[in-house]
């Protein structure tokens, strides 16, 4: 007997399976029997429900017995007043207002040089001579008839105060001596253009023209001279610091080239914007005591534009946006004990950035405890718990 509910049981659960597996999905899509897939469908459905009423049911019953809540774990610093310097980056070239290529006033052959390539020099010291052509000759004869002229004036003076002679005799003899001189300080000045002078103290940076070369009055460079002391450097500012990048600013000064790094301020600010480019000039003075720093070198300016002595600086990767364009970022509200906290989406106004931080306006107080790691992940009203706590923003 026992035998025989064995052999019956056993199928009943071939016909079951056999009654299943012909009612499976791929044999109810086999049979082409519209009612067949609507009928298997319905049961799908149903069965979906109940699993999703018993899910339900469980979870519910999970967060009864689950003692350990599961909060994001954040970092956050605190914020504070710090003073802030803004600074405006820019190239510029080293010059020098003191940086002359000399040439000719006069025609002619370049007779004798002077000087040579490094030598030193002073004001008004002779650097070359010019050949003039015969006009000392010319000079020495006008000196003679001059000095006749005056002979005869005086002479012809002193009878006129004794009341001997004519006054038109006086007045020829007048003339003439005035004239005569005339001549001659002119014939001086035309020689002096055949010397060549240094317009500045300074030292010859290159000879350009060789001794017994032709030279053309304002064209032909006969030599460059420099003076190093009075070096500038001159960049060209957008119009949009017109008011911010004034006269006394400071600036530091990069050299790339010396590995020099210089503390200096804005020595000239231009008035006129420049209507191609819209910039306006600035001359930045440079300290040469040591005669290192050449015309021409290139320059890294930082140009200090704005300062704010009370900023709030937050780094500015915690900042986010929403769709309507405004700036938010977290803060922990609410702290306890434990490090557990709110977190409370705050909108705030920014002003400046300067490297990795922003100037935030508006939105915070000194003190408000911002979140760090973990910004862009936690949410509105969210449960948080902080773990490391910083007090600077910029230690971040």
């Amino acid at each position: 007997m026992k035998n025989i509910y064995s052999i019956i049981a056993l199928t009943l659960l071939l016909v079951s399976c056999g009654g299943e597996k012909k009612n499976s999905v791929e044999n109810v899509l086999e049979s082409e029997n519209l009612e067949t897939v609507r009928k298997k469908r319905g049961e799908l459905v149903n069965q979906q429900q109940a699993l999703n009423e018993q899910i339900k049911l469980l979870d519910e019953k999970i967060q009864t017995l689950d003692t350990v809540k599961h909060i994001p774990l954040i970092t956050t610093f605190k914020a504070k007043t710090e003073v802030f310097h803004h600074v405006l980056e820019l190239q510029g070239n080293v010059t020098t207002k003191n940086l002359l290529v000399i040439t000719p006033e006069y025609n002619g052959i370049l007779t004798n040089v002077y000087v040579k390539e490094g030598q030193k020099v002073s004001r008004g010291q002779v650097l070359a001579k010019i050949d003039d052509g015969g006009l000392s000759q010319q000079l020495a004869q006008l000196e003679i008839q001059s000095e006749l002229a005056r002979t005869t004036f005086e002479r012809q003076k002193r009878l006129w105060e004794q009341n001997i002679g004519s006054e038109i005799q006086y007045l020829q003899a007048k003339s003439t001596y005035e004239s005569q001189q005339k001549a001659v300080s002119q014939l001086q000045q035309q020689i002096a253009k055949t010397t060549v002078r240094a317009p500045f103290s300074g030292s010859i940076d290159d000879v350009i023209t060789e001794q017994g070369s032709v030279v053309a009055a304002g064209q032909t460079p006969l030599m460059r001279i420099v003076n190093l002391d009075d070096m500038y450097i001159e960049t060209e500012v957008p119009e949009r610091y017109v008011s911010d990048v004034v006269q006394g600013k400071d600036v530091k000064v990069e050299l790339p080239v010396l590995g020099k790094t210089l503390d200096t301020k804005i020595r000239q600010a231009g008035d006129v914007i420049n209507p191609a480019n819209r910039t306006f000039k600035v001359e930045i003075g440079v300290p040469n005591n040591d005669k290192s720093i050449k015309p021409n070198l290139t320059a890294r300016l930082q140009i200090n534009d704005y300062t704010n002595e009370n900023a709030l600086l937050i780094p500015q990767s915690v900042i986010s946006e929403n769709a309507e364009g405004e700036q938010y970022i977290y803060v922990v509200m609410n702290k306890n004990a434990e490090g557990i906290g709110t977190a409370t989406r705050v909108i705030v106004e920014t002003g400046k950035t300067q490297g990795d931080v922003i100037e935030v306006l508006n939105g915070i107080d000194s003190g408000a405890e911002i979140i760090m790691e973990g910004a862009r992940s936690v949410k509105d009203g969210q449960s948080v718990e902080v773990i490391n706590y910083e007090t600077e923003a910029n230690d971040n």
